[in-house]
Order: C-alpha cells, then structure tokens, then sequence
C-alpha cells in the first residue's frame, strides 16, 4: 500500500504546478507502448491512495490495440481488472502538452493480493533484478536510442520520406554522419528535447546525427536503477514523439522505415557492482581484458543471443532491419572497441569496463530487452561460462549471418529456452509468445505493393 509520503508527493505536486489541470497515467504494453488514462488533478491524491483498475487484457494487446484472446487474459477470465499504483518519482508534467496544463504518471500492476502482475514488463525486470541482488550484484546500465523524423506528408507512392530542414527547407537527402551543422539546423528541435527533458528529470546525455537522411540518437546517462533507466527510456520516447509533433514532423522508433538505409537500434550499456560498489568487470589496469565476471557475462549473452531474438526483435518490421553492411550484428559476436560486433568492449578506463548490446532495435520493450539481457549475464556467471575468441576486424567478413531473420523461428526458440523461461517467468512468456505469434498472423495475411509489382503479371 502507498505511504503517506507518496500521497505528499502528488498534493506537493499539485501545489507547485497549479496550472495542471490533468495527468495522464501511464503503463507500458509488450509493445513498450504507454498506455492508461487520463484524470482531472482533483483525482490525483485517490490514484496515489487507491491506485487505479485497468484490465489485465492491456498486457494481452497488440500493437493496433485489439486484445489477442489466446494470451488467457482476455473473455477467458472476464476481461477482469487489476489495480495500477503509481510509480514514486515519475510524476512530471508535460510541457509540450496542451500549453503545460497536463501531467503524467507510470504506473504498474498488481495483483489483488498487493504482489506484483506476471504479465507487466516492468515487473518482468524487477523479478529479474532481485536475482541478481540475491547475488549482490547492481546493474548500472545506459540506454541509446535511434529515431527518424519523417515529414508528415506522404511521398508520391504514399511512403514516408525525410524532413525538410527547419533551416533551409531541403529535403535531408544524405547520410551526414556526426554533423554538426545538421544538429544546428534542428537545433530548436532538439533545444525543446532538453528543455522538456529537464523538466521531467529525464537524464539525457548526448545528442547526435545518425547515419541516414533525417536520422538521429539521444542518449541517456548511465544509472545504477535499472527500473528508472527503463522508465526514462519509456518517457523519453514519448517526449521525443510529442516534440516532433510540435515541430511539425513525425518521430519514429520504428526499427526498419526505409529499406535502403540504417535501421533504428537500442543499444545497451551494462556493467555490475558489487555490494562494495565496485564495478566486477573491471581488471586492474595492467590487464585490458576485463575480469573472469566479465567473460561470462559475455559467453552467457552470446549463448541466449539467439533465443533472445524474439525480444530483440518484437514485429514484422524489426528483422528487416538485420541487413548486412548496415551497422547490425548478423551473428554472435564480441570484440575490444569493434563495432562491426554483436557485443562490443569500449575503450576507456578500466574502471568503466562495460558491455555494449548493439542487437536490438529502437522498436524493443525496454524493460523486457534489460531483463533479457541481465539474466543471460547471470546465467554466464552461474555456469561459469567461457566465450568464442574475441573477434578482430570486421566481423561481417568472418562470420555468416546466423542470427534468425524469421519471425516464426525466433518465436519457436524463446519459447523452447529453458533459462528465458526460468528468468523472465514460464507464465509471462506463455503472453509474450501467443500475442506475437498472433500479430505474426495477422501480418502474414498482407500482400505488400512489392509483391503485386513482382508477381501478379508475372506468375
């Protein structure tokens, strides 16, 4: 049950921001999608004290919305409710919103009892994260995270196209990798991001131009709370959305929008503290090589990398993304300061050794793709692990792609793996694999454009 310092927290709230006039509550779907309700500010303290019902079909809802029935949590059950209590720190406003009279709040179910709900991401993490306390161990993690803007008119064939410069109103046609002078023309744009962020509390870190037309990413900075990482990476998505809009773009985290150029990705920085605060990857600083820790953490991701994919990979349009020649791992793969990896080393200080995720797309559940990623390294750890040879060079010419590009594969491989199982939950993953595996229908009935120019004359 809330405390009566939560409770403060909203009628503090209410007090420094009187011009609020509603606040939206928000949980993550499977899909990483917030969603929830919206309350007048007079209802806030009761959400704080009450918490407030939404059905547990939520968790069994696609990315159109439709509740997929074979998860079990739809009619089966009655469609039936569970309380959402608010999640401590969370509650923001939301400049960009309605002239700043809105606010939100995270949320997170429960179960009738007060114990956490098996198919809420967030608690997939958090049941994950007590392992690893178990085994004093604190993951300190920084999340990267890639996006387009698209123009809000559609091209001649319906498709969607880069912007046009704030600056200079061209069509951004080239990759411009790092520029600075692009970063100036969107300056505004991004200045808003900032703004908003710091109100929020959102820890941003740095902003850069990616490697294709209209393509950009903005970093968080490294947290030791892996659950708050998770929320900034939640919000910060809906910021960055809600921003564009107001600029007069579109922002996407789709993982593949234009088959020709780089997908949008999440990649991941982990390292583990001990309960001294020491981080156990890092070696003394004669040996660059990391720690036995370090080694299976990393032989433990590479091992469940493929069963993984299902997460990493959450739709249809995420395994278009894995293209060679475009910045995507193809394969299990590790190396010191190699980009061309699956799992990359950074340079640096000792005291800084870290892992870096490059697999997952920007479209992954953040909560979900941590709780993945984290008990592949407890796994490594617990089986005491020893990695392939780490790779120099570029890994795309040394290695063929094995990492499925099959949706129906992947889904067959999470749901055959006993450590995921384990980890994340036999009952979450029963959800996870029948609500994709529904949406994978769904998506198999469509006949694409390519196809009729392809086949329809021709065959």
């Amino acid at each position: 049950m809330p405390t009566t310092t939560s409770i403060d927290e909203a009628v503090a709230f209410l007090d420094r921001h009187p011009d609020i006039d509603s606040i939206d509550l928000l949980i993550s779907d499977l899909n990483g999608i917030p969603r929830g309700k919206r309350i007048p500010r007079d209802n806030l303290a009761k959400a704080f004290s009450n918490g407030i019902n939404l059905p547990a079909s939520l968790f069994a809802l696609d990315i159109n919305g439709n509740t997929i029935e074979e998860t079990g949590l739809g009619l089966s059950i009655g469609d039936s409710d569970r309380v959402c209590r608010p999640i401590s720190g969370t509650l923001m406003p939301t400049p960009w919103l309605r002239k700043g009279r809105q606010g939100q709040l995270l949320m997170t179910m429960e179960e009738a009892d007060g114990s956490p709900f098996f198919a809420d991401p967030r608690q997939v993490l958090e049941r994950v994260l007590k392992r690893l306390s178990h085994r004093g161990l604190t993951p300190v993690v920084a999340l990267e995270l890639e996006f387009y803007l698209i123009d809000r008119e559609r091209n001649t064939q319906g498709q969607a196209q880069p912007p046009c410069s704030p600056a200079t109103g061209e069509r951004a046609s080239q990759s411009q990798l790092y520029s600075i002078a692009e970063l100036d023309e969107y300056g505004d744009f991004l200045d808003d991001i900032q703004n908003a962020a710091r109100v929020q509390d959102l820890p941003l870190d740095t902003a850069l131009k990616e490697c294709a037309p209209g393509q950009f990413e903005i970093n968080l900075i490294h947290c030791d709370d892996a659950l708050r990482a998770c929320d900034s990476a939640l919000l910060l998505k809906r910021l960055i959305k809600g921003i564009a809009v107001q600029h007069g773009f579109e922002a996407t985290f789709m993982a593949k929008p234009y088959g020709q150029e780089a997908g949008n990705g999440t990649h991941v920085h982990i390292s583990l503290l001990n309960e001294d605060g020491q981080n156990i990857f890092a070696a003394p600083d004669d040996d660059p090589y990391g720690t036995p820790a370090l080694r299976q953490s990393i032989a433990g991701l590479l091992e469940q990398m493929p069963a993984s994919m299902a997460i990493f990979a959450p739709n249809i349009n995420s395994f278009r993304r894995f293209q060679p020649g475009l910045y995507v791992p193809m394969a299990p793969t590790w190396g010191y300061d190699n980009r061309s990896v699956a799992l990359r080393i950074p340079s640096g200080a000792n005291v800084a050794r870290r892992i870096e995720h490059r697999v997952a797309g920007a479209d992954v559940n953040p909560y979900l793709l941590l709780a993945t990623l984290l008990a592949s390294i407890e796994h490594g750890m617990q089986q005491a692990l020893t990695p392939s040879p780490a790779t120099t060079g570029n890994a795309y010419e040394q290695y063929d792609s094995s990492l499925t590009n099959s949706w129906q594969q992947a889904l067959d491989l999470l749901a055959a793996n006993d450590v995921l199982n384990d980890a994340l939950g036999e009952q979450f993953l029963q959800v996870y694999i029948a609500n994709r595996r529904a949406e994978r229908a769904q998506a198999m009935q469509a006949v694409s454009q390519l196809e009729y120019d392809w086949y329809l004359r021709q065959v």
